[in-house]
């Protein structure tokens, strides 16, 4: 007769025992090192191409100022298809012009309404940017800050660290044309005491920022 204190051959496997095995599976890279990396004092940035001007885009907001035409004179929000309205000329496609080359489009039509205007276009307030925090911040996924933000900025805007972050194990990921992907490393404390090159560096759109 079966021992009414054993446990059937069959009986399911216990849950922790599941759990312990996926977390030894995620902690198993980690044993291995930190991986390839690039010190932020030690990164060489590439520089801008050369025809690096600013091509407007949705979100963006510009100041448009025709000559002594207060009336057309506006600041217009850049929609999600790309284009801004004006009063005479309605819908103008400003995305993927730069501010020089959407004033010569809108002097161009203004000529039917106005002798000789005269247009310039400014670019009053970029859209935000977008990158991609992952690792052991509060608030994982996609993130919008402001054109030029610090690390700093978005780890703030991420609500901080967990409780399991290594404040010295800060990564950024950032994959430059015809290059390959560079894993780029920060201290905490050099953020926050402004050292080395650290604060001075600027996230760009598609950058990941990984908490380890």
């Amino acid at each position: 007769m079966p021992s009414p204190h054993r446990q059937p051959a069959s009986a399911p496997r216990r849950p922790w025992r599941s759990f312990a095995c996926a977390a030894l599976l995620l902690l198993a890279p980690a044993c291995r090192g930190l991986g390839k990396y690039t010190w932020v004092d030690d990164y060489q940035e590439k520089p801008p191409p050369v025809d690096a001007a600013y091509r407007i885009a949705a979100g963006d907001l510009l100041n448009i100022r025709v000559w002594n035409q207060e009336s057309l004179t506006t600041q217009a929000r850049v929609r999600e298809d790309g284009r801004i309205s004006l009063l005479f000329l309605d819908d103008v496609e400003a995305a993927g012009h730069t501010p020089a080359m959407l004033s010569q489009q809108i002097q161009t039509r203004l000529k039917d309404y106005i002798n000789h205007p005269v247009v310039t276009v400014a670019l009053e307030m970029a859209r935000p940017i977008k990158v991609t925090m992952v690792g052991e911040v509060n608030r994982i996924g996609p993130l919008e800050i402001e054109p030029g933000a610090s690390v700093l900025e978005a780890l703030a805007g991420a609500g901080g660290f967990t409780e399991y972050a290594h404040k010295d194990r800060i990564f950024v990921m950032r994959q430059e044309e015809g290059a390959e992907l560079e894993r780029i490393r920060f201290r905490y404390d050099d953020l926050i005491h402004a050292e080395g090159r650290a604060p001075a560096f600027r996230l760009r759109p598609g950058d990941v920022v990984v908490v380890e």
